[in-house]
Parts: structure tokens; sequence; C-alpha cells
């Protein structure tokens, strides 16, 4: 496929952004290091380094893009090959988990050795406890995955647009999959409810009421990826895109950036789709704020309507702005990257490219440009969250499979 530009999929008239009035400067405030720390991140990236496996991810330089967008650069954090899941959420599930069983065994036994945990030699023990968690299909994968690892049982919760094939690839690491109605903050609460009556762990991406410490170690996971970006560049970014959902994503590598660089952290826009734009909305609102509806969007991962609780206060503190796109723009930017025409071939999913349909969207409107700060100097900074984690919806969109356009690069 060709990919023109501009092109009309990715306008502006297709976007809205907003700028965050409410974004604080100054150093990383110390309230914020409950949530997300550099010592937590220490201690996550020890665990997470130790396993089989672990290897950086690329970070991919896209220069014809970063040229047509009037940047400097335009880096991609390639993170489809992240542990043979697929996606970043390898790093966040599967450590939470990891860290639940050692509370857990603690608590029971008095101590636990966590590096045989961490290791797979403790599974016996293990094996007694269940973790369940609700999933658009990528955090899932991952607390299946560590469940595996550790020895517990899983139990993942999708709702009622979750493709069969993310569901299948779920079950390929021995969890139960349970389908519920309605939308995935429906199956939120029917994870909850159905761990509460059977006496099992939820290991959730999101935070709500009553329930904020798990979420913190799904999200202190994700700095390793923002440490490793951060290792391979050879200059600090200017700007970082990236996808929204409840926050969580967004709000790690804020957290992460800000205590790196205080004052003179990134500017850092949060893009979501325009089908399920929680952040968005909050943002305007100035306060948490839920959306209603279906959440239909193609970006399946973002398909999410009620901030994180612990993720909104580093957003709202954090962020320079807030940008919504049509899913056209996903589709037109996934076939992009798979056609080489950014300066690299790239199988990114319809998750994983948002932030970079956000960067294309936002570098065709000037006025947008000027509130961000973003010209020929600027270095972006791009987290691809996710590779083809749907294969058959991949090769659909982008009209050949990811091994194809992998076998082509």
């Amino acid at each position: 496929m060709t990919y023109l530009f501009p092109n009309p999929a990715v306008s502006p008239a297709k976007a809205a952004f907003l700028v965050n009035a409410a974004r604080k400067k100054g150093p990383y405030p110390e309230a914020f290091k409950a949530t997300l720390s550099h010592a937590g991140h220490v201690r996550a990236a020890k665990v997470i380094s130790s396993w089989p496996g672990y290897a950086p991810t690329p970070l991919a330089s896209l220069p014809t893009l970063a040229e047509r967008l009037g940047v400097a650069a335009v880096h991609y954090k390639d993170e489809g090959g992240r542990f043979g899941l697929g996606s970043f959420k390898a790093l966040g599930g599967a450590y939470a988990v990891f860290r639940l069983l050692a509370a857990e065994l603690r608590r029971r036994d008095g101590g636990v050795d966590e590096a045989a945990l961490a290791a797979g030699r403790l599974k016996e023990a293990a094996r007694t406890v269940t973790v369940c968690c609700a999933t658009d299909g990528n955090h899932g994968r991952s607390v299946a995955w560590g469940a595996r690892m550790f020895g517990a049982r899983a139990v993942i919760f999708i709702h009622a647009s979750v493709s069969e094939g993310r569901a299948e690839a779920i079950r390929r690491y021995g969890a139960e999959v349970v389908r519920t109605s309605g939308n995935y903050d429906d199956s939120v609460r029917e994870a909850d409810r159905t761990a509460a009556a059977n006496g099992w762990f939820v290991v959730s991406d999101t935070s709500y009421p009553g329930y904020t410490d798990v979420p913190r170690d799904v999200m202190q996971g994700y700095a390793v990826m923002v440490a490793e970006a951060l290792g391979a560049l050879d200059a600090p970014p200017s700007h970082v895109f990236v996808q929204g959902g409840v926050g969580g994503l967004a709000a790690a590598i804020i957290a992460h950036l800000w205590e790196a660089y205080g004052a003179d952290m990134p500017a850092i826009v949060v893009v979501e789709p325009d089908k399920a734009a929680c952040l968005y909305e909050s943002a305007r609102a100035g306060k948490p704020t839920a959306v209603a509806g279906d959440l239909d969007t193609v970006m399946a991962g973002m398909a999410c309507g009620e901030p994180s609780l612990i993720a909104w206060p580093l957003l709202a503190s954090g962020a320079s702005a807030f940008m919504t796109i049509a899913d056209q723009a996903a589709l037109a930017t996934m076939q992009l990257l798979a056609s080489g025409a950014a300066g690299a071939t790239i199988v990114g999913g319809e998750s994983g490219v948002a932030g970079l349909a956000g960067l294309i969207a936002a570098a065709g409107q000037p006025d947008w440009r000027q509130a961000l700060g973003l010209d020929s100097a600027s270095r972006v900074l791009l987290f691809g969250s996710e590779g083809d984690t749907d294969p058959d919806l991949y090769a659909r969109i982008v009209g050949r499979t990811g091994d194809a356009v992998r076998a082509g690069a």
C-alpha cells in the first residue's frame, strides 16, 4: 500500500486537541513517589530482567517521517517482540503477579525466596493461588503467562467485543477464559465480584476505590520499557506521544520522565480513540470522568470508559495535552509503518500506533504545533505498545500478515 502525505485519514479535522492548563512544572512531586518512583523501577527491572527471554526491545528511527513532519527525529519503541507476547503488557501483568504471589506466600509462610519464585521454583506453593483479571487482550495474556511461569492458576475475563483470536492467545498460556456481557468496564466489575466470591486475587491494570496496590506494580513494570528507550537515545526526547486507555501506560511514562528530568521533562501528549476518550473528557472536566456506551473502537486496547484512580493524578499534573483520533487514523498509520515509507518497516498493532497517529495529526496543525513547541529541533519518542496481537485483524487492515511484513523488512 502507498501512504501519501498529507493523508485525510489522519488530518487534524478528524482529531481533537486540548492543552492541559493544569499541568505542573518543576521537580517530580514527592507525593507521587508513593505511586511510581525510580526506586520502584529498580526493583521491577531486577526481577523482570531475570526472566528467561528478557532483552530490550528495539528503538527504531523513522527519519523519512521526521523530515515529512518537520521535526529533527522520530523514534519508535517497538514492543511487538516483548517476551513473545506481542506487547508491552508483558512487563506489567506478569510483574504484578510475581509481587502478589510473593506477598501472599510471605503472609502464609512468614517468608519467601523471591529469587526462587522468579525462577519458577516455587510452583508447588503457588498452585494454590488463583489470579484473575479483566482484559481487552494484552493484559490478560501477560497475567496468564506470569501465572504459568510462577505456578499459579489464572482466570481471565473478556468482554463481548474481544476477538476470539485474542481469547485463544490467552488460553494458550493455560488460563481459563470467561466471556462477559457489556464493555471492558463491565468485565472489570465482573472479575472483581467473582474474585471476592471465590477467594481469588485480582491483578488489574486499572485501579478503582479500594483497589490500588496491584495496579501500582503493573505500572511500575511498564517503566522498564521507558528506561530502555532512554538508554538507547543519544539525547533526551523533547516530546512523547503516548496511548491513553485507562491511563496506566501514560502515567508510568510521565512518572519516569518527570523524575528523571524534573522541570526539563519532555512535553507528553496523551492520545485516545474518539470513541473511548475518558482521559480527554476528564481533562475537559478537570476531574476523573467516565464515558458510556459500547466503546466500539478498532483500538481495542484502549476501549476503556473509566480512568484509573491512581493514574489520573499523574496525567492531570504531568501531561502537556490530550488528543483524540478516529479509528481510520490508526489504520492508516499501521499501513504507513508496514510500507516502510516512514524510514523503517514495522509491524504496529491497532492500539500500538495511536501515539504515532496523534503525532502525525498534531504536526499537520500549526496552532497545535505552536502549543506544543513542536518544531524542526524536536526529538519525538513514541511507544509502539503492541505488534500484531490479533494476526487476522492485522492482515485484514494492512493487506499482508505480520510475518510477511517482517520478512520483507
